[in-house]
């Protein structure tokens, strides 16, 4: 069961933050004394060709990354690579509304765009480890919208990529989504323009936005088939509350409304004066997008359009009844068809 020391080492495995200095954010403005969080898994070889970048997603963490996709005899095998999982700004361990001092905390933290998370990953690749080479790039839901943007922003850098469950343009289904989930937040009485006195105040809010995930962050065909029952659980009821309530419960309302604009705004073609065609046209990684069949945010439909874009990209679908939060590892099939999709990309030279 999901613990509520959210944003603690304790609850997500060591971590190392990496000082930016003032860091200027494409919407304007800056963050002063930015920190990014990131874990390391395996050792950066000599010539070091042999680094993997980790992105993560709305909510997660290094800590989950690092349990869901990395392990000896795995494709992400830390014997072989040096794995690097950077947290994205705004998820509570990396700089964020709640761990920023005022008078730039909370609802004063500035907006962030996925961006700037990909400029502040470049730096510390480059100027921590070195780093000019990446053998993978990969990442799921929002941090598949970082892997195209690695992709586009740094053609040269990025060798491999494997966007999973998410979208190089935010569709506007999506756009509608993120907003219900984030006037989830807005809405609880506690509140109050985002300058609540503690984040559990705004715990029906919270609750509201996990309901909302249970909605359509599982598929229908999860329900129908019971699946929750795998994870240890008796009833629908009994998942939603201890699982979902229990995961978004601890978390920051401020920090998800951060991520939650980023992922609304997501949209490589920004760099081609809004031609996403021109935009995926300047990857030179061999990509594979990687959808989940069950996923009610971002369909095999619209991936596979974007992947048409790409050149000597390959389509590979991923099946789980899951959906997207298949993401999350409850279905150990959607972790091996993962790992063989993975596999077979690093073989490829």
């Amino acid at each position: 069961m999901i613990t509520n020391n959210y944003y603690t080492a304790d609850n997500h495995g060591p971590f190392e933050l990496y000082d930016l200095g003032d860091f200027p954010l494409e919407e304007g403005g800056a963050i002063h004394g930015c920190q990014l969080a990131y874990a390391t898994h395996g050792t950066l070889n000599a010539a070091k060709d042999n680094a993997i970048l980790v992105t993560t997603w709305y909510s997660g963490t290094s800590g989950i990354m690092a349990d869901v996709y990395i392990g000896q005899g795995r494709a992400l095998d830390p014997d072989k690579y040096f794995i690097i999982v950077v947290n994205q700004i705004g998820n509570g361990l990396s700089s964020s509304p709640h761990n920023t001092p005022a008078p730039a905390g909370m609802a004063r933290f500035p907006r962030v765009r996925i961006g700037d998370d990909v400029r502040a990953q470049h730096r510390l690749l480059t100027e921590k480890f070195g780093i000019e080479e990446l053998a993978l790039v990969m990442g799921g839901s929002m941090g598949a919208q970082q892997t195209y943007e690695w992709a586009v922003r740094y053609p040269d850098m990025v060798r491999r990529a494997a966007p999973i469950a998410g979208t190089a343009r935010n569709t506007d289904h999506d756009f509608l989504y993120t907003a219900t989930l984030n006037q989830a937040i807005t809405s609880d009485p506690a509140w109050n323009g985002g300058w609540y006195q503690a984040s559990g105040d705004v715990g029906q809010g919270l609750r509201h936005q996990a309901r909302l995930w249970a909605v359509m962050g599982w598929s229908t065909e999860f329900y129908q088939q019971e699946f929750w029952r795998n994870l240890g659980f008796h009833s629908a009821e009994d998942f939603v509350t201890n699982f979902l309530e229990g995961y978004f419960l601890p978390m920051d309302p401020n920090n998800l409304l951060c991520m939650a604009w980023k992922w609304q705004h997501g949209d490589v073609s920004r760099h081609t004066g809004g031609d996403l065609s021109a935009a995926l046209g300047r990857i030179k990684a061999k990509t594979f997008v990687m959808p989940i069949d069950e996923d009610m945010f971002f369909p095999p439909r619209d991936c596979e359009a974007e992947q048409a874009l790409i050149p000597g990209s390959e389509l590979r679908v991923i099946n789980s009844v899951c959906g997207h939060l298949a993401l999350f590892g409850p279905d150990p099939g959607f972790g091996e068809q993962v790992d063989r999709h993975l596999g077979e990309l690093l073989a490829t030279p």
